[in-house]
Order: structure tokens, then C-alpha cells, then sequence
């Protein structure tokens, strides 16, 4: 069988260099390749000579018999105004990293940071007033889309990688932005680290450890509110806030911070879960928290759900015909409508052929049931709980002006089919979920 291939993160700098030299000598022995990936960001004046410098050493390594092959993919960064370039960079490089591993068909990639990178992380997140998720740094292993990204010497010191690179005498690429200032990490090593040192001798493998407990205390806080969100959520990812409120605050708070990291994907600020569990339990009625321009938090009839706009695309449609069975799409009002046939229960398949699309003005009455009154939208959307931010969709109306069909609601008591004629049953399917 066959060994897997391999790839290391290869930026030419001491610690790759170091680890691609490692692997290749392991990999001389198993008769696998490794794949060298170099990523040029475009941010610096050196980074043509860095790409070439780093292409002629594996050159040199693969005409000595290490089996190595070079990859090399070119960023073009532009930072917005205000935008963090260590951020940008950083998820800039590791997408590019990731497409040429799967280029290459690599399903493991080792990135060659150690303890002092660790402890530099622990450090800068606790600066920067981090959960104890942020102050657990660098995870020794993950797997995103398919490729397990591993840090082999996550757990070794500095000085043994400075003694491997001596050992072997090899050349590596000394980045002149190291020793920029405005960078945070630069700042924590050019001027920290050395006091910090000289007063705490110990104070790499001692932080280490602190990041190690703080990982293990962030999968112990996930495992409680995979617990205690089990019995919060109902419905399609909604909280449930009376069960929610019945959690101590200590756990309250961490199946707050998970629920909303699964429902938003990605980590919420300290000030909206803060602000969440102080407002929630006396919040009434219909309440919302902005969590970005993109999204908020909404409490409707004791449920709290994440509402995100809908995908509006031009302008909206105006005019429909509805004469077979199927989906249509209405980008403009950020979703679809899908028409089915049935056999009772659905509107005249005549009165679809023209129809026309509305938003709510007001004044508009729905009857909801057979023998039951009429009554205002509004009413009616009480009355079955459809949400404030759900009421956006598109009225439905026939040619001669009478209502047909309500998102959320369905058809109009008033405009049903008789019995044996020919019908459809229509449905609204707004935001992503048009798409499925």
C-alpha cells in the first residue's frame, strides 16, 4: 500500500525550512513524496526573490535524492482601509495552501509552528481579553474540508529547532518584516519577550501549559453545552428562553456563546453575550440584538432565532403565471414559490395563469379557514406566530385583485377550488433554502 502523500506549509523561513528538511528525510525512508507549498501574499518588496529562493532549494534538496516537489501559488492582497494584514494575510494563506494540497492531492499539510509560538498566542489573546476558546491558541490538530492540518512540533522549544537548523546547516529566508513594530506579534517578541524571559526563565513551557489547560477547558465547556443546548433547542435551531433562563448563569452564558457560534458561524463578541443574558429574561414580545450589519438576534413568542436578510437580487417581480407544476424563482423577493398539484385544498389552476405580486401595504384582510372571519393581516400573523422578520414575503393576487395566497399563512379560505377542479397548492421558500 502506498504512502499518503504529505505537504508542508514552506515559507522558506528557519522553522519551515526546518520541518520540510525533517520530513523529506522521513519521507526518503517510506518512499512517499512531500509537497512543498509556498505562498507569495504580494505584500512585500522581496517576496519575487523569497518565491525563487525557496524553488531553487528544492531543486537543490530533490538533485540529492530527497523527494520533494515545489508548489507555488501568487496572492494579489489589497487591504481596505482599517483592514488587519496579519488577518487578511493569514486566511488568505491558508485557502491557498489548502487549494494546492488539493491540488496536489495531498490530505495532510504540516505547518511548522512550536511551543514559543504557542505561548506568543496565549499571551496576545489574553492581551486582547480572549475566552478561554482564544486562549487555548493553536490546536496540535484540525481537519477543515477534508485535509487534516497537523503542527508536529507545536510541543518543542524554540532552541530545538535552532539546534536542528545549525546541525544541518541549512539556509533559510530572514523576513525583514519581522522586525516591523506595527505588527503584534513583532511588538510581543521584539520587546516583551526578552524582559518577560529574563525575569520568567520558564515562562515559554509555563504559558504553554496555561494554553494546554485552557484547551482543556474549552472541550470541556463545549461538551456542557452540547448537554444543556440538547435540551434548550426546538423547532429549526431556535432557543428555547424559558428552558435557556432555567440553566445557571455560568451555563447560560457558555450554551449562549455556543448556540450562537453555531447558528452564525463564527465566535460572538463578549458584549453581545453579555448583553444577551441581561436583556433576555425580562425581554417581552418581539425583541432583537444586532450581531453585524449582515444579522441579528430575534425573540418572538419565547423563541430566540438568528434572522439573516434575505438574498434580494434586482428589482422585485411584479407579474407571475402559474400553469404547471413547479418552482419559481422570485430573486427579488429573496426567495420562491412552488406550486404543486393536489386534489383538494388548493387555488383554481385559473385564476394562477395571472397573477399579481404585492408587498404589504396595510389594510389587506385573509381569511384563514372555511366559516371563519376574515380578519387583517396583522391578526393573522398573531394568531399562528409567524415572526416580524418572516412577514416580508410576497402577497399574492389575482388578475382581478382578490388576495389568493400569504407567505406564512396560505391560501384565502375565500379563493379555494371547488371540489374536481383543477388545482395547485402553492408554498413559499424563502432566503438559502430557495436554492435547496
Amino acid at each position: 500500500m502506498a504512502t499518503p502523500a504529505v505537504a508542508v506549509a514552506y515559507s522558506g523561513g528557519r522553522d519551515s525550512t526546518a520541518l520540510l528538511h525533517a520530513t523529506l528525510l522521513a519521507a526518503r525512508e517510506l518512499g512517499t513524496v512531500v509537497h512543498a507549498l509556498h505562498v507569495h501574499h504580494g505584500l512585500q518588496a522581496r517576496s519575487d526573490d523569497w518565491a525563487a529562493a525557496c524553488e531553487a532549494q528544492c531543486v537543490r534538496w530533490a538533485r540529492r535524492g530527497l523527494p520533494v516537489v515545489f508548489h507555488l501559488e501568487r496572492l494579489a492582497l489589497k487591504p481596505r482601509r482599517g483592514e488587519s494584514i496579519e488577518a487578511l494575510a493569514r486566511e488568505a494563506r491558508y485557502a491557498a495552501l489548502e487549494r494546492m494540497a488539493r491540488g496536489a492531492g495531498c490530505r495532510l499539510v504540516l505547518l511548522a509552528q512550536h511551543r514559543r509560538d504557542q505561548a506568543e498566542t496565549f499571551l496576545l489573546q489574553a492581551l486582547r481579553g480572549a475566552g478561554v476558546a482564544g486562549l487555548a491558541g493553536m490546536p496540535h490538530s484540525f481537519e477543515r474540508s477534508g485535509i487534516t492540518w497537523v503542527r508536529p512540533w507545536l510541543d518543542r522549544p524554540r532552541e530545538a529547532v535552532e539546534a536542528y537548523v545549525r546541525r544541518h546547516r541549512l539556509r533559510f529566508i530572514d523576513d525583514d518584516s519581522n522586525a516591523d513594530a506595527r505588527f503584534a506579534r513583532n511588538r510581543l517578541r521584539l520587546k516583551v519577550w526578552p524582559h518577560l524571559l529574563d525575569a520568567f526563565p520558564d515562562a515559554e513551557s509555563t504559558l504553554f501549559d496555561a494554553a494546554r489547560w485552557a484547551g482543556h477547558a474549552a472541550a470541556l465547556a463545549d461538551d456542557v453545552a452540547r448537554v444543556d443546548l440538547a435540551a434548550c433547542m426546538v423547532g429549526s435551531g431556535e432557543l428555547d428562553v424559558a428552558a435557556w433562563s432555567a440553566l445557571t448563569p455560568a451555563r447560560g452564558r457558555n450554551a449562549l456563546r455556543a448556540w450562537l457560534r453555531e447558528r452564525t458561524g463564527r465566535a460572538p463578541t463578549a458584549a453581545l453575550v453579555e448583553q444577551l443574558c441581561r436583556q433576555l429574561p425580562d425581554a417581552r414580545g418581539t425583541a432583537s440584538w444586532t450581531v453585524d450589519a449582515a444579522m441579528r438576534v430575534e425573540r418572538y413568542r419565547g423563541r430566540l432565532r438568528v434572522v439573516a436578510p434575505r438574498a434580494v437580487v434586482g428589482e422585485r417581480e411584479s407579474r407571475l403565471s402559474v400553469v404547471r407544476a413547479g418552482r419559481h424563482a422570485l430573486p427579488g423577493w429573496g426567495g420562491t414559490l412552488v406550486a404543486t398539484r393536489v386534489r383538494e385544498g388548493g387555488l383554481p389552476r385559473a385564476s394562477l395563469v395571472d397573477l399579481e405580486l404585492r408587498e404589504r401595504v396595510g389594510g389587506e384582510r385573509f381569511q384563514l379557514g372555511p366559516h371563519r372571519p376574515a380578519r387583517s393581516l396583522k391578526k393573522q400573523f398573531q394568531s399562528v406566530g409567524v415572526a416580524a422578520s418572516e412577514r416580508d414575503a410576497p402577497l399574492v393576487f389575482s388578475a382581478d385583485g382578490r388576495l389568493l395566497f400569504v407567505p406564512g399563512l396560505g391560501a384565502d379560505a375565500r379563493a379555494l377550488a371547488a371540489p374536481g377542479e383543477p388545482q395547485f397548492a402553492l408554498m413559499w421558500i424563502a432566503g438559502d433554502r430557495a436554492d435547496s
